[in-house]
């Protein structure tokens, strides 16, 4: 189904901008340059024009929080179906890189593009307050096509890759328009993002998700305060935050201290709520976690913060926690980045089965 956009001027009489050509995708790619969030929020830029082993250019390379490559393909005077199937031959490339060539990719566009960061880490543990050291590089890839539009034949196509093949590939739709002189530009995705990156391809093997759900509790947070009251939380930007709407009530969570190891689990008993906002039941009546004084105790939770910025909590009733000094760590445990995710690893179904033995869970 082709995606129309339109922008109108708020008024007396609503006004409908003048679309203009996109006549250059060079310059949506400067763009883009100059701030990601023009494509996602939840990534960083690691490449651009990037040669392949097979003397082909990459437009863009970015990586999310858990190092999964996004491969970002710009249609230019491509035939839509001919965008897809590069973008695609792009991506077995990509997934035989190893930690130090994308490392290598990152230091020669650092260098010609003159970027704030001249190493990999650097600019990673910038953008997502993360060592790379504590995440797998490239274990999971992504393809993004950006068209002004594609035909419905490719549009089916791209919806069978995701749907029935569960290859985790997209498309960009942007958008131009003027005003008196002023540009803008508007973009509409084709599938949800986050359900896109649900789909990430991942080089080892998958199996049918477990129902459990896994949730990193950031060490930066105060686990006794979450042991106490009965909460996860993530927040600071909106790839922290977001993931907790995947949660309902009478879902079962399994946290994660990231470099501590597993301190909890837990049955979800509401929706997600800014952390400021929701009201635990006391002896004193509903309060909330700032009303009760605790601001001191948990230096994340503040009043006024934007929604995408601010904190944000899903209540829990404890079925078992431990202290941070008793969490269960061991050599094959699942991790990852993301505050809340439903894993499809082997390793996911291991790490469930271990702490239900640990923990003497049912």
């Amino acid at each position: 189904m082709a995606i129309e956009q339109g922008i109108w001027k708020i008024s007396d009489h609503p006004q409908k901008l003048k679309p203009s050509a996109l006549a250059d995708e060079a310059l949506l790619e400067d763009q883009v340059m100059k701030d990601i969030a023009i494509l996602n929020s939840d990534w960083l830029l690691i490449g651009r024009q990037v040669r392949t082993s097979y003397d082909k250019y990459v437009d863009l390379l970015a990586m999310d929080a858990n190092g999964s490559v996004i491969i970002v393909e710009l249609k230019r005077n491509k035939t839509p179906r001919d965008v897809v199937a590069q973008t695609i031959d792009y991506a077995s490339w990509v997934v035989d890189l190893s930690d130090s060539d994308i490392a290598e990719i990152y230091l020669e566009f650092a260098e010609k593009y003159s970027r704030p960061h001249a190493s990999l880490d650097e600019a990673f543990e910038a953008r997502f307050r993360t060592p790379l050291a504590d995440i797998t590089i490239n274990d999971s890839h992504q393809m993004v096509v950006v068209a002004t539009e594609l035909d419905a034949s490719t549009e089916r196509i791209i919806n069978y890759l995701n749907y029935n093949a569960q290859i985790s590939i997209n498309a960009l739709f942007f958008a131009a328009f003027e005003d008196n002189g002023n540009h803008y530009l508007s973009r509409a995705w084709m599938i949800d993002p986050d359900e896109n990156q649900e789909r990430a391809i991942t080089k080892g093997k998958k199996e049918p998700w477990n129902g459990e759900f896994y949730t990193s509790f950031g060490d930066d947070r105060p686990w006794e305060l979450a042991r106490r009251f009965g909460f996860i939380a993530g927040g600071g930007a909106n790839w922290y935050s977001k993931t907790l709407s995947m949660l309902s009530e009478g879902d079962r969570v399994w946290v994660n201290i990231p470099k501590t190891g597993y301190v909890g689990v837990g049955i979800v008993t509401g929706e997600r709520c800014r952390a400021d906002e929701y009201q635990f039941d006391t002896e004193e009546g509903p309060k909330t976690l700032m009303e009760m004084g605790l601001t001191q105790k948990y230096p994340h939770l503040s009043s006024g913060t934007e929604d995408e910025t601010a904190e944000y909590l899903v209540p829990v009733r404890w079925l078992h926690t431990v202290d941070k000094a008793h969490a269960f760590s061991e050599v094959g445990l699942f991790g990852n980045q993301n505050t809340v995710c439903k894993p499809t690893t082997p390793k996911w179904s291991h790490t469930v089965n271990r702490l239900k033995q640990v923990w003497k869970i049912q």
